[in-house]
């Protein structure tokens, strides 16, 4: 080792010593300061002014409930006095000419309580403790419990489960402060809810009719409660994961907007039950057609067009001739076999060699009843346009063989009923759409 580096070593060494040494001497200078301070004696003025001569302050309440008189040993006549335990008070001492200290007490002056309180009458028993509430939940007996005015009226709304239902539609709940306008609501979502395969019904209850109704583009309506329904079924299948978690954050979105309290049900669980109502309906989604062919002339169109309309069958956008109930329910539809669809400027010169009635089973109510009608129409189209009627595969329709249609169709129905799926019902016809 070299004559350096024992050099370092033993300044290294001396640092540590005086360090050491340093830190001792200012410990033992700081420990006398203290010492030095704690030791000093200070006049105690409240003793001093009882040396002196002065009697203990006597604290004096208009309470008639308490009636003590402090005796000359410094106690309470009765029971003991109460602890004062106001920060003002509880740190004053008494002393007694004795040099013995008391505690503060209260006494009553008879004359004075009287004087402030005429109507209350004085017990000669001290009062029992009480223990007083939190003002956050005192409510004094004598007067109404303060309730906060809510922002809007609060009313007892049904649920609109006649045009959303939790069975047939994903619905997304809405309880806003203020009303928001229907344009307002329906532009909000819309370029993201467009990426949706499935329907979207948009439902909001109206304050001043007192109920529920669909919301449209030019409605001067303001809503604050909003069910917003993403259908989970309809005739392509059942709604996929993709399509349910945009429609999910579509509704947080709006939520957020409207500062809205939202309730949106569990994802995997509409799934799952969009899947089991898939397949039911498949199992009860059935079209029964009635064909009338020609027996060797074609069937023109003026004709076609004469009878349709003298049962009641207009021609709609889709080129059938379509019969409705009152309400404007399609009961069952007039096609043609041919390429073209009717029209009512090609009537007058088109001409065709089969028709069709079809009847679809789930969106029809009384589906028994509908299906003899269109039994019976098809009956006379054949009559007058001399054809015949026949089956899919071009055989013959017997009174035997229209038996057997007319009890499934009231079997499949009576399983929709079953299955509160009502045939004809405003939900089913969304189903099977």
């Amino acid at each position: 080792m070299t004559e350096l580096q024992m050099g370092l070593i033993g300044l290294g060494g001396a640092a540590v010593v005086g360090v050491f040494a340093y830190n001792k001497w200012n410990e033992y200078k700081h420990r006398k300061l203290a010492e030095q301070l704690l030791n000093a004696q200070h006049a105690d003025v409240l003793l001093n002014e009882a040396e002196a001569g002065e009697t203990a302050p006597v604290f004096t309440t208009s309470d008639p409930e308490l009636d003590f008189e402090p005796d000359p040993d410094g106690a309470a006549t009765g029971e003991p006095s109460p602890v004062v335990t106001d920060s003002r008070t509880e740190n004053r001492a008494m002393s007694a000419p004795s040099g013995e200290r008391i505690e503060p007490v209260f006494r009553i002056d008879a004359e004075q309580a009287e004087r402030q309180e005429p109507r209350m009458a004085r017990r000669e028993t001290p009062a029992e403790p009480v223990d007083i509430p939190k003002a956050t939940t005192a409510t004094p007996a004598h007067e109404p419990e303060s309730v906060p005015e809510p922002p809007y009226e609060v009313q007892d709304v049904p649920e609109p489960f006649h045009l959303l239902s939790p069975v047939v539609d994903y619905v997304a709940s809405f309880e806003a402060v203020e009303a928001a306008p229907a344009y307002q609501i329906l532009e909000s979502q819309r370029g993201i809810l467009a990426r949706i395969q499935k329907p979207v019904h948009w439902i909001g209850y109206n304050e001043q009719s007192r109920e529920w109704e669909p919301i449209i583009d030019d409605g001067a309506s303001e809503y604050r409660r909003l069910r917003v329904g993403l259908q989970l079924v309809d005739r392509r299948g059942a709604v996929s994961e993709s399509d349910l978690s945009v429609f999910q954050m579509a509704m947080q979105d709006l939520s957020d907007q409207m500062m809205a309290i939202t309730d949106l049900p569990h994802r995997q669980v509409a799934l799952e039950n969009a899947v089991k109502l898939d397949e039911f309906c498949a199992s009860v989604d059935i079209q029964i057609g009635i064909n009338v062919i020609s027996l060797g002339q074609v069937f023109p169109g003026t004709k076609l067009r004469a009878l349709a309309e003298a049962a009641g069958m207009v021609i709609d956008g889709e080129g059938r001739f379509v019969r409705c109930d009152e309400d404007g329910n399609v009961l069952y539809v007039l096609l043609n076999q041919e390429a073209s669809g009717f029209s009512a400027e090609s009537m007058k010169t088109m001409s065709t060699h089969g028709i069709t009635f079809l009847l679809d089973v789930p969106r029809v109510a009384h589906g028994e009843r509908v299906f003899n009608q269109m039994v019976d129409l098809a009956k006379r189209f054949a009559d007058v346009l001399r054809g015949t009627l026949v089956d899919d595969n071009r055989r013959p329709l017997s009174e035997a063989a229209l038996e057997p249609i007319r009890r499934q169709i009231a079997q499949y129905q009576s399983m929709m009923g079953a299955h509160s799926l009502p045939a004809g019902g405003p939900l089913t016809r969304r189903l099977f759409s």
